[in-house]
Order: C-alpha cells, then sequence, then structure tokens
C-alpha cells in the first residue's frame, strides 16, 4: 500500500496583517481531497529555522508551502531550501514581490494547484554577508521605508504607503558608495543601491528590467539622483529605469559594495540594520520553488 505523501506548510499569522484562517482552511481541504498528509507550522519569530529543519528531518516532507510575505519565504528558504524539494510560495504578507515575479496567481485555489502539484524552477539564491536573500534587498532609502514600517504600528498597504511618505519626506543625506564587480570599480554618489536577483517589488514597480532568476547572475541597480521626486517615482513605478541616466545597472556573480557611513539595509522585506560593507555572490539553482509552468 503507497504512503501517503506529506507536505509541510509553514504559516505566518502576522505576515501583511491580515487573518490566515480561510487561507489555511483552503490548504486543508486541497490537501484532503489530495490525499496528502498536511503539517502545520506556524511562525512565532523565535528559532522558527531550527525548529522548521526539525520538523523536516523528522517528516521528510515532498513539498513545503508558505504563506507569508518574502520574508517569509526567505526564512524557510534559508532552513531548508539547500534540501531536495519544492517550496511553494502562497502570497499572504505586505511584501509579496517574489510571487509577482513567478508569475503566481491572485486566485487562491489556482495557488493551491500550482504550490500542491505545479512544476518547479531551480532559482539561484544571492549570498550577502553570509544571509541569503532570494528576491530584493537594498541599502538606502527603501531599506529606511522598511526599518520605518516595522517600527510602525499600522500594517497593510495603507502602513505601506504612509511609511513612504514620511521616508521621503525626511530622507538622509545622499551616500558615497563604492562598487567593485567584474574587475571593475564605480564610485558614486546614491540615495540607494539594490541587489537583485529578480526584477519587481511587491508594490509592481520594476526595479531591475534585465533580471532572471536562475541565470548565475544578480544585478546591482544604483539610484544615484538626489531628487527626491526622481526617487519617488521610482518607488511609485512610474519611471522607466532602463532609460534614465541617473541609475546605472550592473550584471555580475560577485561583488564587493562599500559605502562612507553605515546605512540601511534590508533582505526581502526584512530590515537588517545599518552596515558600510556588502559582499555579495550567487548561489546558482540553490532552490527548487514552485511556478505556474515548469521552466
Amino acid at each position: 500500500m503507497e504512503t501517503q505523501k506529506e507536505y509541510l506548510l509553514v504559516v505566518n499569522p502576522i505576515a501583511g496583517g491580515n487573518d490566515k484562517t480561510d487561507l489555511i482552511e483552503a490548504a486543508r481541504e486541497y490537501a484532503k481531497n489530495q490525499d496528502v498528509s498536511l503539517l502545520e507550522y506556524e511562525t512565532t519569530g523565535k528559532d522558527d529555522e531550527s525548529r522548521i529543519k526539525e520538523l523536516y528531518e523528522k517528516h521528510k516532507p515532498k513539498r513545503v508551502m508558505v504563506a507569508g510575505g518574502d520574508g517569509s519565504v526567505k526564512m524557510v528558504a534559508e532552513a531548508i531550501g539547500h534540501e531536495d524539494l519544492v517550496i511553494g510560495v502562497l502570497p499572504a504578507g505586505s511584501a509579496n514581490g517574489l510571487s509577482v515575479d513567478l508569475k503566481l496567481p491572485e486566485d487562491v485555489e489556482e495557488n493551491l494547484e500550482i504550490a500542491f502539484n505545479g512544476g518547479y524552477m531551480e532559482m539561484d539564491m544571492v549570498s550577502i554577508n553570509d544571509k541569503k536573500s532570494l528576491h530584493l534587498s537594498d541599502i538606502g532609502v527603501n531599506a529606511e521605508l522598511i526599518r520605518n514600517y516595522e517600527n510602525s504600528s499600522l500594517r497593510g498597504k495603507l502602513g505601506y504607503m504612509l511609511q513612504a511618505f514620511n521616508t521621503l519626506t525626511e530622507l538622509r543625506d545622499p551616500f558615497h558608495v563604492i562598487i567593485e564587480a567584474n574587475g571593475n570599480t564605480v564610485e558614486t554618489k546614491a540615495r540607494m543601491v539594490v541587489i537583485a536577483n529578480t526584477q519587481r517589488y511587491g508594490t509592481g514597480v520594476t526595479i531591475n528590467p534585465v533580471g532572471k532568476m536562475d541565470d548565475g547572475k544578480f544585478e546591482i541597480v544604483i539610484l544615484k539622483s538626489l531628487d527626491v521626486f526622481f526617487i519617488g517615482r521610482i518607488l511609485a513605478g512610474k519611471m522607466p529605469l532602463d532609460k534614465s541616466e541617473d541609475v546605472e545597472i550592473i550584471s555580475t556573480d560577485e561583488a564587493l559594495v562599500t559605502t562612507d557611513v553605515p546605512v540601511c539595509f534590508q533582505i526581502d522585506g526584512e530590515f537588517c540594520g545599518e552596515t558600510d560593507r556588502l559582499d555579495i555572490k550567487i548561489l546558482h539553482r540553490q532552490m527548487k520553488v514552485a511556478v505556474p509552468d515548469a521552466t
């Protein structure tokens, strides 16, 4: 008799400030109809990675579904992304940029079908100061925005928009950055430097038009302009980056980024403090992630 398949569902209950009850119930019902034994783990913010590792070692699930935002997917990838299993993304956070780049549908049932049974792609990760990034990381104004959002009490899109306004009206001075990549050195003033494995933020803004998740490269996107309105237009998705003289894009598989002062830093929507040095390298095809069509 064939052994029933076991899948693991990891839920971040506070991601996006929205109730996950309906999504969890839908996943349970879908698993029941698929004759899948569904293990469930709810994150607490304490020792989540080690507990997910323990669950994986004990049960060896065939797939892991993540109900949360980009930070939740990153956390699971840090824990078990190197194992031979497929990770399914059920977008339920404030920042769901990875799901946008994976072209996941908004419909819950369609997403469950992909997460449980869809094909997969072997996507790259990026190592930044020995931390893994799946999606988009940056230093500068967007990281300041994320810090302000995490420190605020208002969640969801309204909270994000409010902090975007506050951040843009209270901008720090631009910082001096040195980027060493591909045997070349770039020195410039910048408001923001993005380390991009994919193309779009969760808001749908395309920050890296040339990005591909499985090409063995990442892009460094330098936003040089000192104009607050220019930065605001980019964050709002109103500026075509590939046509702007104030934006430079470097494609590489390894880089060193240093700044003259400590600058706010975020990885996949999670604020990581301030830093003046980023050691970056590509981790080629490190994680299997469920997609609408196998690539």
